[in-house]
């Protein structure tokens, strides 16, 4: 699996010793509150099991420092085999430093001129306005409300879906 490397981060396959971060990751109401209820532990490690074996799902780390700061990946779609669905997350501490908007370059990058990718997209909640900065600066484009679409913990939210399309970052 590819390992890759930007200016400050290098991004790198999950490894075994990434579980404690992972757990922490997927135990942080603060980072969840956007992406889903917080899972029994049982269900958190079949989703760590399988990033291990995912291709494609990336730890980011800077290169001065071997503490993990969050995750990216790339699920490339079955049905159109040139598009992919991209996720992201980055740890409280290290929000609002460009991190995630530096992966999420670098991961597309690798998707249109590694993997032959044609279009990156994204879901993100309509009340992520961090996340939703990240992707308008990368390029992103809006494509689609889906109103009341997704729920987390009884509650519903819209969703928004973004795209990026090759040759236009």
């Amino acid at each position: 699996m590819a390992t890759i490397t930007t200016f400050r981060l290098t991004l790198s396959p999950f490894e075994p010793s990434d579980w404690p971060f992972f757990l922490r990751l997927r135990e942080s109401p603060e980072i969840m509150r956007y992406m889903a209820a917080i899972a029994p532990e049982k269900e958190t490690r079949r989703l760590f099991a399988a990033r291990l074996t995912t291709p494609h799902t990336f730890v980011i780390r800077t290169h001065d420092d071997d503490t993990p700061l969050g995750d990216i990946g790339l699920q490339i779609s079955a049905q159109y085999p040139e598009e992919a669905d991209i996720g992201y997350t980055v740890i409280p501490a290290a929000q609002g430093r460009g991190i995630a908007s530096e992966a999420l370059h670098a991961v597309c990058e690798y998707a249109f001129i590694r993997m032959g990718i044609k279009a990156v997209n994204a879901y993100v909640l309509a009340d992520n306005g961090g996340s939703v900065r990240v992707l308008e600066k990368a390029g992103f484009v809006r494509t689609q409300v889906l109103e009341q679409a997704y729920e987390i913990n009884g509650v519903r939210y819209d969703d928004w879906v973004y795209r990026l399309e090759l040759g236009a970052a």
